[in-house]
């Protein structure tokens, strides 16, 4: 049987060892790397290959549902397991909509990592208990229209999110540019898009944006 190839990130190195012991206690899996930050998790995962990547949402540089996003365009078959604090059926559905399969609550990683790492090892979609009576609750209570309506999020392009994430997390226009390796005229240019786009005045109301929608944390 071939082994399962793991990659984790989570930006707390006690995390990343605490995982990496609980999943190399099954001799068929095997923890091929691990990333501190979400571009290096895009990275490893275009250079590693794995089957799996367990992915913390909140992440510096790029969060979990934008390196999400990046690594299924690079490699459609991987299964990602974004692991979270936030049990809301809106963050559930954002991480769906990104691509992921997987979605575990941090507090349930003991219990629960095993089984979600083996049912997406299946390519079979994991959700903890919680999080599905939160998803199917929502859904039976939606009009069917509701569909229609554009979440605010869907309207950026993939670079507008990246630079949401790095000026939200205190990025100068110039820091941003070396960033992402464009100029810092284009930055201005997307952060003039994505003011537009979502309505904001300031930096203080991009920032209020990417806490409230788990971008960043507080």
């Amino acid at each position: 049987m071939a082994r399962v190839r793991i990659l984790i990130a989570d930006d707390h190195s006690v995390v990343r060892r605490g995982l990496r012991s609980l999943l190399e206690s099954r001799p068929d899996w095997q923890v091929v790397g691990d990333a501190a930050t979400g571009r290096e998790a895009v990275e490893h995962a275009r250079r590693l290959k794995p089957d799996i990547v367990i992915l913390d949402m909140t992440m510096p540089e790029l969060n979990g549902l934008e390196a999400t996003r990046q690594i299924l365009k690079q490699a459609p078959h991987t299964e990602v397991l974004i692991l979270t604090m936030h049990s809301s059926e809106e963050v559930a559905r954002e991480v769906l909509r990104a691509g992921a399969r997987g979605f575990l609550l941090k507090s349930d990683a003991d219990n629960a990592l095993l089984t979600a790492v083996e049912t997406l090892s299946r390519h079979k979609p994991f959700l903890t208990p919680h999080v599905t009576e939160l998803v199917l609750e929502k859904y039976v209570g939606e009009d069917a229209g509701l569909g229609a309506n554009v979440h605010s999020a869907d309207r950026l392009t993939p670079r507008e999110r990246e630079v949401i994430q790095l000026v939200a997390e205190g990025k100068s226009n110039k820091e941003v540019a070396s960033s992402l390796g464009v100029s810092t005229k284009t930055v201005e240019a997307h952060r003039a898009n994505i003011m537009n786009k979502l309505d904001l005045h300031s930096v203080s109301d991009l920032v209020r944006y990417a806490v409230r929608n788990k971008i960043v944390q507080a």
